[in-house]
């Protein structure tokens, strides 16, 4: 601490717009670790800040968003790419706002909460945030295992279990550098990109149906079906976890602490985040166009089991190597979300209670939190058990959403917290609106889900 606080690093500069002043940064093991060049081209300071949203990307094509993707491509071919391309949107505005809030304040987001809420009301946030990053990890769990059970015939609860070893990746890689996990989640998304690029291409999806999806359609409103599926897609892709994660990796940077610096820090990392979920777009549009190519319109427009839709693709498309190629990206999908997950717990726990444990004894209990209801499942109800887990943690996540999209938009429009960096007008009000669509479609979720099972 004394030695972070001799090279100025951390946080104990007073700021009115907060009630207790930050001594400890986030991720202190790796903040202000990655060198960002003070002179020189665009693109050698644009290099320097690629590798964070790559890491926020993975969420949104986590294998939480597969079981919707899959049957809304199935049901209603490509009417809902319109609905992932406006999530899209809403999520770089919001994982703006996350970075800026990081950059600017020097605060994560669990943090910034528990610097501004009383201990009562932080400790809740941090609860509701434990539980959704749980719930998340357990899709990301189940969906590694079920790659591995497809590809190599590893029992879902033995698979459930190797998932362990991710603990022990991020601890040897983050011990190296962040750089070298930023590199290796890099990698993985580039086997998920090349896995859909080749299912895209073998699928041979109607070039002019595809691009007419984009544009949003009435129907998407009026069929009551479609909008559940709609919701569904919305809530599983504007992911609460992401929004701590970026606040806080973005500081991983080693920007200059001025107004000079992180307006420029705000620039570059924004670029990184938007390109990054750019990419994100595509793999999960890709998802839902391979489907639609695949089973709308056939007698297997019903499917929406990530299994079954392994064990078609195969014989619909004609092609031997299909379903092999799906389940690699299932499991590369699989593994760089429990990565990111992880870290995610971390800064949470971290963030909201200021406790500091050994990394390998955090990293241990974020994913036994998961693994455990995970396992029990898998022992007890097998793969229709593991499905039903992936649709209960997507209802999870949207309950959390709210929690943690609310008091980010609140801080960041804050002017006595974020200075001259506060949201302007406009982006406040979009912000605003965005917040309530979200809120609004994911009350209306769960209230069908929890209709429906009640009925």
């Amino acid at each position: 601490m004394k030695k972070l606080l001799h090279k100025g690093l951390a946080l104990d500069h007073i700021n009115t717009g907060w009630r207790r002043a930050i001594t400890v940064p986030s991720l202190p093991e790796v903040f202000s670790s990655v060198k960002v060049p003070t002179h020189g081209s665009f693109w050698k300071k644009m290099l320097a800040f690629v590798g964070p949203g790559l890491l926020v990307s993975v969420g949104y094509m986590d294998p939480g968003n597969w079981a919707t993707d899959i049957a809304g491509g199935a049901k209603f071919g490509y009417t809902l790419l319109a609905v992932i391309f406006i999530s899209n949107i809403f999520a770089m505005v919001l994982q703006h706002l996350s970075l800026k809030l990081g950059i600017v304040a020097e605060r994560d987001l669990a943090q910034a909460c528990r610097d501004n809420y009383s201990k009562p009301v932080s400790i809740v946030l941090w609860v509701l945030c434990e539980i959704a990053i749980a719930a998340c990890d357990l899709a990301e769990v189940i969906g590694a295992a079920i790659a591995l059970n497809l590809l190599f015939g590893i029992p879902l609860a033995a698979g459930v279990v190797i998932t362990v070893l991710d603990v022990l990746v991020i601890l040897f890689f983050q011990n190296k550098g962040f750089r070298y996990i930023e590199t290796l989640i890099a990698g993985l998304i580039t086997i998920i990109f090349g896995c859909f690029l080749y299912e895209i291409i073998v699928s041979n999806p109607e070039v002019s149906a595809m691009l007419g999806g984009l544009v949003p359609t009435p129907q998407i409103i009026t069929n009551p079906e479609m909008l559940y599926i709609a919701i569904g897609i919305l809530g599983a892709t504007v992911m609460p976890h992401n929004l701590y994660l970026h606040s806080s990796i973005v500081q991983t940077r080693a920007y200059e602490r001025t107004d000079e610096g992180k307006k420029s820090a705000i620039k570059f990392a924004t670029l990184d985040s938007t390109a990054s979920l750019f990419l994100a777009f595509f793999i999960n549009a890709a998802i839902l166009i391979v489907s639609a190519a695949a089973f709308s319109g056939t007698s297997y427009s019903e499917i929406a089991d990530i299994s079954d839709a392994y064990k078609l693709l195969d014989p619909v498309l004609g092609v031997t190597a299909a379903s092999i190629v799906f389940a690699i990206a299932l499991l590369a999908s699989g593994q760089n979300s429990t990565i990111t997950g992880t870290l995610s717990g971390q800064i949470v726990m971290e963030g909201f209670l200021n406790i500091r444990w050994k990394p390998w004894l955090r990293r241990l209990i974020t994913r036994l939190i998961a693994i455990i209801p995970a396992l029990i499942v898998t022992i007890l109800y097998g793969e229709k058990g593991t499905t039903n887990l992936l649709i209960l943690s997507q209802v999870i996540l949207s309950i959390q959403l709210s929690f943690a999209v609310v008091p980010l938009v609140i801080f960041t429009s804050d002017k006595k917290k974020m200075g001259k960096f506060v949201n302007k007008p406009w982006l406040k009000y979009t912000t605003w609106s965005i917040s309530a669509v979200i809120i609004a479609f994911n009350v209306f979720l769960l209230y069908e889900t929890f209709s429906g099972w009640f009925a």
